[in-house]
């Protein structure tokens, strides 16, 4: 091989390599939801099947309610790769069955996350309204909303004598 053909085969393959490196704003939201992600599944596997009837107040939901709003974000996160999806815990009652809804609306957003890229993060869908949102905010409001709801079920489960995820290291 000359030298010329080595060279330009080393400037196409770090061309390749530069390509299929991870676009660091996707890498770090991406991050940002499987941290959530992980935290939401451990609290709603954590508290006990009789607390998830359990209302703060008579006006609020539930706690099994506020996981079963969550598995709610299937409807999104299918849409972002084709088929928008119906929210599998609707009309579920049990830990179990929320619990599983829960955990398959997330592998739904994971195959979402997982489609990301330069292109797909800038393709756009219609939004709330219809106004067009790219993709990749659309997965970053999803997370938003996912740790606001975090954020209130973690008084659910002190109320209940149970330690959130996030404190009990």
């Amino acid at each position: 091989m000359n030298r010329s053909a080595v060279i330009s085969f080393a400037f196409s393959l770090a061309g390749v390599c530069a390509f299929a490196q991870t676009n660091p704003v996707i890498a770090e939201q991406k991050a940002a939801y499987e941290s959530i992600k992980n935290n939401f599944i451990k609290a709603a596997e954590k508290m006990p099947e009789e607390a998830y009837s359990f209302k703060p107040t008579p006006e609020m939901q539930s706690f099994g309610d506020r996981i079963a709003h969550i598995a709610a974000q299937m409807g999104t996160c299918s849409a972002l790769t084709g088929e928008r999806k119906p929210n599998p815990a609707q009309g579920k009652t049990s830990k179990a069955d929320i619990v599983a809804a829960l955990k398959t609306s997330f592998e739904a957003c994971d195959a979402a996350w997982a489609s990301m890229n330069d292109k797909t993060a800038a393709e756009t869908i219609a939004g709330r309204g219809g106004a067009q949102v790219t993709k990749l905010s659309t997965l970053i409001r999803n997370t938003t909303h996912d740790t606001e709801l975090y954020g209130y079920i973690c008084p659910y489960m002190r109320l209940k004598g149970v330690v959130p995820p996030t404190s009990a290291n």
